[in-house]
């Protein structure tokens, strides 16, 4: 069976106009709060850090505002991260991972990098626990100029204002049992193409850029997770139908498919994934396993001076 053999909206072999859209967006429902999960953290840490507010999203559900939390004495002559969060609002660890970063890592990094961190970038996504926006659009798709997502035009815009050169890009995601369950067949309705189930990797596992690989920093990464949780085996040489570079790295081409991984120029680039499903896992072993992830690469680029 493949994933486009059921879904409650549309008609099969037609793909989705605004009146599906709609009935989509109708099904969906907030789950938590954005505000009391993630704004509240944010503004504590803005004693800390400089918050940005940098950009508002208006719909139907209200309107959210997404911010950027940097290094608050920014110092030129010091090599930039940058950090993201959120992209797909459902995977968890990849807000909280990033907060915790802030709240619990980021002083033993703080003399050697300026970090930006974007820490939940689909707010909406996040409430009502859902892979799109409420345009039925993947964010993670849209990183390009003009983008038809609120969510990653924002970003975009962003990073253009501010204008910096970074050193490394670690973008943190999550890979559930719902990609299967719930968001590919609902990718198949809408736009009336099969998708095949995919084999939910059980464990970490990380995205390389396939113009930009950085093999050493990659396997720091793993190293660096495998002391918190286990790493992703895989399927006859693949994960998730990508050909396996190495333990626990596959490599897409970022700038190419609009991922977020793709925004910058930065030669260290990483997308995390975690499996909050797995049952050798509680939801603090993936968060510590996104923050072991940036510390695991930044202490690469510390130790092989390749930051400089």
């Amino acid at each position: 069976m493949n994933a486009s053999d059921h879904y409650a909206i549309g008609t099969a072999g037609v793909p989705w106009g605004p009146a599906e859209k709609s009935a989509w967006l109708a099904m969906q429902a907030a789950k938590r709060s954005y505000s009391g999960l993630v704004e509240s953290r944010i503004t504590k840490l803005g004693e800390r850090f400089d918050a940005d507010c940098y950009a508002q999203l208006d719909y139907p559900a209200g309107q959210y505002t997404l911010y950027a939390l940097s290094t608050k004495d920014w110092n030129p002559d010091l090599p930039n991260i940058l950090i993201t969060g959120g992209v797909h609002g459902y995977e968890t660890s990849g807000v909280m991972g990033a907060l915790v970063f802030l709240e619990q890592a980021f002083e033993r990094y703080a003399s050697a990098f300026n970090f930006l961190v974007l820490p939940c970038i689909s707010p909406w996504a996040f409430e009502t626990i859902n892979r799109w926006n409420p345009d039925a659009i993947d964010p993670n798709r849209s990183f390009v100029d003009d983008s038809p997502a609120g969510e990653s035009r924002a970003v975009v815009h962003y990073l253009k204002q501010r204008g910096l050169a970074f050193t490394a890009h670690f973008d943190l995601h999550e890979t559930t049992d719902t990609d299967n369950t719930e968001f590919r067949p609902a990718l198949a309705a809408r736009d009336a193409k099969a998708q095949d189930h995919w084999d939910i990797p059980d464990g970490f596992y990380t995205v390389a850029d396939s113009s930009r690989p950085a093999p050493e920093f990659q396997e720091a990464i793993i190293n660096a997770v495998a002391k918190v949780t286990h790493i992703a085996p895989s399927i006859d040489g693949r994960i998730i139908g990508e050909a396996l570079q190495q333990t626990g790295v596959i490599c897409y081409d970022g700038i190419g498919l609009g991922l977020c991984m793709g925004v910058t120029d930065a030669p260290f680039v990483t997308t995390t994934e975690v499996y909050p499903d797995s049952p050798l896992v509680t939801e603090q072993d993936c968060i510590a396993a996104q923050v072991a992830a940036v510390t695991g690469g930044l202490n690469y680029l510390l130790e092989s001076n390749a930051h400089r």
